[in-house]
């Protein structure tokens, strides 16, 4: 009888074949934490008007809900990062989750304005799970032999669960708005992160490599202070405007923070972050994309909305849309986001990761800047905010995967969640930039009549602004080594 052998590779495929089935339902659990946390961001949108009413509030203070969620998005980030290198990510993701479901809960309760805002800002601990999910999933990789690929593509299906929620969120919650009581469509966010929890108890498993270290506590301080100061400061200037000399000192004693945090990093033996990853040929050009990206991502969607409602008949500029056909151009945008999500695996196996990285920063840069010849009608905008959208996708997906493929071993979480931390700043920095562009022209007297959000000419800064950095960070990651954030051959 004849033996046949099988060859090694045949056996290596199938000693693998349970471990991708393994890594495959992780990937599907945490798209259901994905989604959910997309619900959290898309949910609320149609409600703010409704819960000023309900707090006794005026609408300009609904914008502290969001300050208050960056900011604290921007502290926990890093140390949750830090922590789940240290003692596990799905241990932090449970943690996170938990503290999100009771501050959700505690929501629909509340009638105070203050005690609200702290509810809202300890709900913000969901910007966590996404670079967590990204850790645990190139860890579990790892032993698959192909993590950058596996990585790429499972956040590709992350992120388009995201938006999914997202778009889903804000089309429920309308609608719940005007047949339920308030309490009630607030009750009904809490209990899906309440799932959540249970999703990720049950479904999800720990990564294999948890390094046990130390934690940096003099670290977290040093970073947080800065972050502290540096975005209260941004914070102070679109209150007080440029010429608020106090809300400088404080933005420049934010900055000054970050010298003693990096000096005590790079002598510690185990540190929050490791300084020197932004000094890495691979790694900087990302954390400087993020922090990029982040100035249209998060600073630019609500001046786009206010150009959308502002009426031209009236102000000269703008598409006098309604709400309903404003939500449409932005569900738009997130549809062409979870494309380019989606799209981002196939594009970086067809070319490279890079070569992918970089043609999203194009996309997004040339979406923006198509506004300043294409801007006067409805498709017009559609269609540039689709291009930016599926460059945004993109990034969104590809940033911290490609982190974790660059970062050491002991620092995965650390890198991802640096991507989300340097976005976060990045937008800190538009939003304020962006509100004083648009005031100022007001101020000057190019603005609009009372009721828009600012000029013309304001709506032109935050074009150009959003697509030459998109550009910039294009420019940047062509500096990457080609075969970075690639699988060795």
């Amino acid at each position: 009888m004849t033996r046949i052998v099988r060859p090694a590779r045949s056996r290596t495929a199938a000693r693998s074949a349970p471990r991708l089935g393994v890594l495959t339902t992780v990937v599907g659990f945490l798209a259901a934490v994905e989604f959910t946390s997309g619900v959290l961001q898309g949910y609320y949108t149609p409600l703010l008007t409704d819960i000023a009413r309900h707090l006794g509030i005026h609408d300009a203070d609904v914008n502290w809900l969001e300050g208050t969620q960056l900011m604290l998005s921007a502290l926990v980030v890093p140390a949750f990062a830090k922590l789940g290198d240290l003692v596990g990510h799905k241990r932090m993701l449970l943690v996170s989750t938990a503290v999100t479901a009771v501050a959700s809960l505690a929501l629909p309760f509340i009638d105070s304005f203050p005690l609200f805002l702290a509810a809202w800002a300890l709900q913000g601990f969901y910007v966590v799970w996404l670079p967590l999910e990204i850790a645990l999933i190139w860890s579990r990789s790892r032993a698959l032999g192909a993590p950058a690929v596996l990585t790429a593509r499972a956040a590709g299906i992350l992120v388009a669960s995201l938006e999914a929620g997202a778009i889903s969120g804000a089309l429920v919650g309308g609608a719940l708005v005007d047949a339920l009581p308030l309490r009630v469509v607030l009750l009904i966010p809490a209990l899906c992160v309440a799932a959540c929890f249970v999703v990720i108890l049950f479904g999800v498993a720990e990564g294999p490599h948890a390094d046990r270290g130390r934690f940096d506590t003099v670290g977290l301080v040093l970073v947080s202070l800065a972050l502290i100061a540096f975005t209260g400061g941004l914070s102070l200037l679109r209150l007080g405007g440029p010429g608020d000399l106090a809300a400088w000192l404080v933005v420049l004693l934010g900055v000054g923070l970050f010298a003693p945090f990096a000096l005590w990093e790079r002598r510690h033996p185990d540190p929050l972050i490791d300084v020197r990853m932004f000094a890495d040929a691979a790694l900087w050009p990302v954390f400087l994309t993020a922090g990029l990206f982040g100035v249209s991502v998060l600073g630019a969607q609500a001046p786009l909305s206010t150009f959308a409602r502002t009426d031209p008949a009236v102000h000269g500029y703008g598409l006098g849309t309604s709400g309903f056909s404003t939500s449409l151009i932005i569900g738009l945008y997130l549809v062409a986001m979870i494309a380019g999500a989606l799209l981002y695996p196939l594009a970086s196996r067809r070319a490279t990761p890079r070569s992918a990285l970089v043609s999203a920063s194009v996309l997004v840069g040339a979406g923006y800047l198509l506004f300043l010849p294409l801007h006067d009608s409805y498709g017009q905008v559609v269609v540039n905010m689709m291009i930016a959208g599926v460059g945004s996708g993109a990034l969104v997906a590809a940033l911290p995967a490609a982190a974790a493929a660059a970062a050491p071993p002991a620092q995965t979480g650390v890198a991802t969640g640096l991507t989300n931390s340097v976005k976060t700043v990045g937008g800190a920095i538009a939003s304020c930039v962006f509100g004083i562009a648009l005031l100022q022209g007001v101020a000057d007297g190019a603005g609009a009549a009372e009721g828009t959000a600012g000029s013309f000419a304001g709506y032109v800064t935050v074009w150009v602004v959003c697509g030459v950095t998109a550009l910039v960070a294009a420019a940047a990651l062509l500096l990457v080594p080609k075969g970075a954030f690639s699988d060795p051959a």
